[in-house]
């Protein structure tokens, strides 16, 4: 079984599977007759293959119990799929490259701090919604239409969040 310890959350460790949506570190502009600040362009959002669309979503998650015990991780080749805390729910990310396998020593646990979102890119590995402490509900950005848009591959680890 692989062991992992989810290590916060950054930008910069997270970059080889997608991004961080965070709007204290992004840069914003004014709009709305000056009222409102955009964060602008915060995940780049992929919907690849014929008839695609995208998706918006709110999903409901249930607390998980720590440490956390998988045995499979998913992708979803044909899109992105972005997930947003609505309540500042922290939840536990657990992540693997793109790739047809999972490479054990690539796989990465991360803990985020509440207010962080998180869009996998398109083929990223990534384990089940994993929310802490109470009940969560996340806005989600995903691909819609025709295609298989859901793999699964039986890899068992265990995370634990200091």
């Amino acid at each position: 079984m692989l062991e992992l310890n989810a290590e916060p959350l950054t930008p910069e460790a997270f970059t080889p599977f997608g991004d961080v949506i965070d709007t204290r570190t992004a840069d914003y502009f004014h709009i709305n007759a000056g009222r409102t600040r955009r964060y602008h362009d915060l995940a780049k959002v992929e919907i690849l293959g014929e008839q695609a669309r995208a998706l918006i979503s709110i999903f409901v998650s249930q607390p998980i119990s720590l440490p956390l015990e998988l045995d499979f991780l998913e992708r979803h080749p044909l899109g992105s799929q972005a997930f947003m805390p609505l309540h500042e729910e922290r939840f536990v990310i657990v992540v693997a490259p793109p790739g047809e396998t999972i490479e054990p020593e690539e796989v990465r646990a991360f803990v985020t701090d509440g207010r962080q979102g998180v869009n996998y890119r398109a083929g990223t590995w990534h384990a089940i919604q994993s929310v802490l402490e109470r009940e969560g509900e996340f806005l989600v950005v995903d691909r819609g239409g025709e295609g298989n848009n859901c793999d699964e591959h039986p890899l068992a680890l265990r995370v634990t969040v200091d």
